[in-house]
């Protein structure tokens, strides 16, 4: 015959098994905790059973109990150290309260005391403990029996469910927190990592030129007109062709008119096309681009250029997408995409009455902005690198820039942009003698900034070039006919010009020109950069000083 003391073994077993089996079920704490205590206060016969945990401010709360109200269960707070579950939580030891009527600590939070006044309830609370360390409390109560040492009994039982649910709530936490660094690591690189948008026909990583790329990206695949603005040389014509290439017309014709290199009559001629005898010349019918550019792209640069006359009959074609040729009466129809251009503040020329107003807002639908060169300077390695590329595949060159010269080109202003650096660096390719590109080898006849720059590549200033004068320049005099003096660097040619030099602290340095350029000479070991920065000039400037006064350079 199986004994009360072998039946309540059993039923332990199974409690143990059954919560085991819950806590592994899942990782929601809140769910599976709530089951488990569900599982107790049934096979076991308790009245309640409630799991206490420390908060982040660090009192204890309850996180979920069996047979409480919702009123009750929102007053199972504790500070650490106050009633039985604060004590217990403190020292980290189990207690046993054979009644709770008789216990002055029992602070009756969850209204045990209040059920059954006339009975006997037990209280027994255990630590939940993991990783050496206490994270809260378990706590259940029920009516006191006559069987002795059941109290030993639940507290085994209890004990062991509080160490399941220590493991489990220890795994759950750090769970929870590789998936918070894990979410916010995420978020971290998807900020850091921005898409990257990249053109056939354009060069560019600069965060400026990612904006414009992401632009044309986004407007390509409509048909919405695309008005391009920036300065001359920043590559709107490229931006113009990759909105063609990256929408559903690239396999259609690409065609481009420049506004500003033709009359109002030949562009309208140009543009609408013409019939035959329609005027002197006219010996054949002919086809304008809008007709050419049919079912593609038609590219008007320098839009801001037109006339007034011409702005009223482009507006009615970008209204109505039809026209008459000039000399004809028929009209024609065409489905084309609108690329236009312009280096112009549209807005002033509105506002002074230069622009129709009715043809601003006609086109001014998606407005790029292209960046000016200086102002996107982390691109110009990329863009050297690829027009040294191109010079050296089209001229069988093995040509080269060095970081000397890099630093050069990186700090100059560049007035014309893209298609100023891109001559610069041809023509620096062209005339160089070796095939190392260095700062003296830059024949810079039409970028003054790079001039300013050269003899201070060495300076904290190099990379801070600034406006190039707008003042012109003046040949001067093959012999100075008043004593040696600074010349401002607008007064002073490049090419041919004399020396300019300002005042040094040495003592002996002579006043003849070509006394000051020996005594450089000798300072420095006859070294031409060297002198050409203790006089305050370019290396290139010094070169033609020394040819003009007949200085023969000393080799050692």
């Amino acid at each position: 015959m199986v004994t009360t003391h072998q039946e309540r073994a059993s039923i332990e077993l199974l409690t143990v098994y059954q919560v085991s089996k819950i806590l592994g079920s899942s990782l929601d704490i809140y769910k599976t905790f709530r089951e488990a205590l569900n599982v107790m206060v049934s096979m076991m016969g308790w009245r309640r059973a409630i799991v206490s945990l420390q908060t982040e401010e660090g009192s204890l709360e309850g996180m979920c109990a069996v047979g409480l109200s919702r009123e009750e269960s929102a007053r199972l707070v504790f500070a650490v150290g106050e009633g039985i579950v604060g004590r217990v939580f403190a020292s980290g030891l189990p207690m046993v309260v054979p009644d709770i009527q008789a216990e002055p600590l029992f602070l009756n939070r969850s209204g045990a005391a209040d059920q059954s006044p006339s009975e006997s309830i037990a209280y027994i609370a255990t630590p939940i403990k993991a990783d050496r360390r206490t994270l809260g409390v378990l706590t259940m109560d029920r009516p006191v029996t006559d069987r002795s040492g059941v109290f030993d009994e639940d507290l085994r039982l209890l004990s062991m469910v509080a160490t399941l649910m220590g493991q489990n709530l220890l795994l759950h936490r750090s769970v929870s927190a590789e998936q918070g660094r894990l979410y916010d690591e995420s978020r971290r690189l998807s900020k850091a990592l921005k898409p990257v948008y990249k053109l056939d026909t354009a060069i560019g990583g600069s965060p400026r030129m990612q904006e414009v790329f992401a632009e044309v990206h986004q407007a390509a695949p409509t048909k919405t007109t695309v008005l391009l603005r920036g300065e001359s040389g920043t590559g709107k014509e490229v931006v113009a062709r990759a909105v063609h290439n990256l929408s559903p017309r690239k396999d259609e014709p690409f065609v481009r008119v420049n506004c500003a290199a033709l009359t109002e009559s030949l562009l309208e001629s140009e543009l609408f096309g013409h019939e035959k005898g329609a005027f002197t010349g006219a010996v054949n019918t002919r086809k304008g681009r809008f007709e050419m550019a049919h079912g593609g792209t038609l590219f008007l640069d320098e839009i801001g250029d037109i006339s007034a006359g011409f702005q009223a009959k482009l507006l009615r074609v970008l209204q109505e997408r039809e026209f008459e040729r000039v000399g004809g009466t028929a009209s024609i129809r065409v489905d084309v995409r609108m690329v236009l251009a312009t280096n112009r503040n549209l807005e002033k020329m509105v506002a002074a009455g230069e622009f129709r107003a009715d043809l601003y807002y006609r086109i001014n639908v998606v407005s790029i902005f292209l960046p000016p060169l200086r102002e996107r300077r982390e691109d110009i390695p990329l863009m050297v690198e690829h027009f040294l590329a191109r010079f050296n595949r089209e001229n069988s060159r093995k040509v080269k820039v060095t970081p000397r010269a890099m630093k050069v080109l990186s700090s100059c202003y560049w007035p014309g942009n893209v298609r100023e650096l891109e001559n610069c660096v041809e023509r620096t390719a062209t005339m160089s003698h070796n095939e190392d590109l260095t700062d003296l080898s830059f024949p810079c006849h039409d970028n003054r900034c790079l001039t300013q720059v050269l003899h201070h590549v060495d300076r904290e200033d190099a990379v801070k070039p600034g406006r190039p004068i707008g003042i012109p320049i003046t040949e001067a005099p093959l012999r100075p006919t008043v004593p040696f003096k600074p010349l401002d660097s607008s007064e002073v040619d490049d090419d041919h010009g004399p020396v300019p030099t300002t005042p040094s602290s040495s003592d002996d340095k002579p006043d003849g020109e070509r006394e000051r350029l020996i005594w450089a000479m000798e300072k420095c070991g006859w070294v031409q950069a060297k002198a050409a920065r203790l006089l305050n000039i370019t290396p290139r400037q010094m070169g033609y000083a020394l040819q003009k006064h007949d200085i023969e350079v000393r080799k050692f």
